[in-house]
C-alpha cells in the first residue's frame, strides 16, 4: 500500500502507484487556501459553549476532483463555502451520492485522535461501487480527514462533546441522461456537536414502522447514501407524531424480522448475557460502531449471535422478561438504550424502561476508548494532533 507522507502544516502529500482506471505515480499535495475571515476565538468558544448537533460548522473544507480518465486531481483545503452548481447536475435529479459519518475526540492529554478511520474508508467505498461512482484511495480519504482535523483542531470540544466529520461524494457532470456520471467531487466538512438526542432523554421510545420499509434485498441498504435516508422520513415523522424518538423498520418481504433504526443498528440482550442482532444481509448498513460493540462484547465474554429476530419475539421476549435490555447503536449516538416500543396495537416496555447494565457497561468501554481513557487493546484510535 502506499505511504504517507506528512509535510508541514495540516497539508499532506503522497504517491499512489496504481489506482485502478487512474493515472500512475501520480504525486499527491493539499493545496492549501487560506481563509478570508476564520471565525474568531472568542465567537468559536460561544458556538462551543451549546452546539446543539449538526448546525454548527468549522471554518474550512477539503475538496477533491475525480474526472474520467484523469482519477483524482485538485485536492484543496480551504474556505467552507457553497458549491456553485448547474440546475441540470446529476446528483441533483438521480441522487448519485453518498456519504460517512465519523467523529474527531479531543483526548484527555489535548491531543485529538479519530476512530477506526479506515473503516469508514472501506465502507465508503462499498457505497460508491454500489451507486455506480469512483471509488476513493484510502489513503486519500483519510488523508482529506486529517487534514481537516489539524486546520479546525480549535473547533474539537473537550468534554463530552466531539467533533463530526462528513466525508461526502456526489455526481458533478452537466447532463440529464440517466448514466453514471463521469466527473464527482469529494468532499469532507466538520460540525463541533454535543448529544445526538434532546437532554434528559435516558432511554429511547421507539416506532415500529407502520406501511413503511427502509430496503430491500438487491437494494441500496447496506449503502450509505442519502436516498436511504430520504426514505425514512415520513417514517421518522410517523414516529414523531407518535410521540417516539425514533422509528425501527421491520423486512421488506414479510414485514416481521427487525432489521434498523432510521440511523442506527439495533441489539437485544437475552437474560442469560447473550447479544442478538440482525445479521448484515445487504439491507443493513454495516455499522462501524456495530462491529466495534460485537468486539467489545465478545471481548467481555459475552456471546454475540447475528441472527433474526422477528418483531412478535421481541415484543414477547420483553414481557417475559427473557430480553433484559435493547440499545441502538451509530456513530452519531454512540450507544442509546431503548426504554420502550410503540406500534400500531399498543406499546410494551424494555425491563423497567430505563438503561440497562450492559448497556452503559458497554457504552462507557467504547467513549473511554474513543477519548484516550481506556486501553485501545484492538488498535481502533488513529492520533491526528
Amino acid at each position: 500500500m502506499p505511504k504517507l507522507s506528512k509535510q508541514r502544516g495540516v497539508g499532506l502529500a503522497f504517491r499512489l502507484r496504481t489506482m485502478g482506471d487512474r493515472v500512475l505515480d501520480h504525486q499527491w499535495s493539499f493545496a492549501e487556501q487560506a481563509h478570508s475571515h476564520p471565525t474568531s476565538p472568542e465567537a468559536r468558544a460561544a458556538l462551543l459553549a451549546n452546539p446543539g448537533f449538526g448546525r454548527v460548522f468549522t471554518d474550512h473544507m477539503v475538496t477533491v476532483q475525480w474526472t474520467e480518465g484523469h482519477g483524482w486531481h485538485d485536492a484543496v483545503l480551504g474556505e467552507r463555502k457553497p458549491f456553485m452548481l448547474d440546475p441540470a447536475t446529476l446528483v441533483l435529479h438521480y441522487a448519485q451520492e453518498i456519504f460517512e459519518g465519523m467523529k474527531a475526540y479531543r483526548t484527555s492529554n489535548g491531543g485529538v485522535v479519530l476512530f477506526r478511520p479506515e473503516e469508514n474508508a472501506r465502507r465508503f467505498n462499498k457505497s460508491a461501487e454500489r451507486m455506480g461512482m469512483a471509488t476513493i484511495p484510502e489513503e486519500l480519504f483519510v488523508g482529506a480527514v486529517e487534514a481537516l482535523v489539524r486546520a479546525d483542531a480549535d473547533w474539537v470540544p473537550s468534554g463530552e462533546g466531539s467533533l463530526y466529520l462528513r466525508p461526502f461524494a456526489f455526481a458533478t457532470d452537466v447532463f440529464l441522461g440517466v448514466k453514471p456520471s463521469s466527473s464527482y467531487t469529494f468532499c469532507v466538512i466538520a460540525s463541533p456537536v454535543g448529544g445526538y438526542f434532546k437532554p434528559g432523554v435516558s432511554a429511547l421510545t421507539i416506532w415500529v414502522a407502520d406501511g413503511y420499509t427502509r430496503a430491500a434485498v438487491g437494494g441500496t441498504g447496506f449503502a450509505k447514501c442519502g436516498g436511504n435516508y430520504a426514505g425514512g422520513l415520513a417514517a421518522q415523522a410517523q414516529a414523531s407524531a407518535n410521540d417516539c424518538d425514533q422509528v425501527v423498520f421491520l423486512d421488506a418481504a414479510e414485514h416481521r424480522w427487525i432489521e434498523e433504526l432510521g440511523g442506527m443498528n439495533v441489539f437485544f440482550v437475552m437474560a442469560d448475557g447473550t447479544l442478538r442482532t440482525p445479521p448484515l444481509s445487504g439491507t443493513i448498513l454495516p455499522g462501524v460502531t456495530r462491529a466495534s460493540v460485537i468486539q467489545l462484547a465478545r471481548d467481555a465474554g459475552h456471546t454475540v449471535n447475528e441472527a433474526p429476530y422477528s418483531f412478535e419475539e421481541w415484543k414477547s421476549d420483553a414481557e417475559s422478561g427473557r430480553m433484559r435490555e435493547a440499545f441502538a447503536c451509530g456513530t452519531a449516538a454512540v450507544i442509546a438504550a431503548i426504554g420502550k416500543v410503540r406500534h400500531g396495537g399498543g406499546e410494551f416496555l424494555i425491563a423497567d424502561g430505563k438503561p440497562g447494565q450492559l448497556t452503559e457497561q458497554l457504552l462507557s468501554k467504547l467513549t473511554g476508548i474513543q477519548r484516550g481513557q481506556v486501553n485501545d487493546e484492538h488498535g481502533w484510535v488513529h492520533r491526528v494532533v
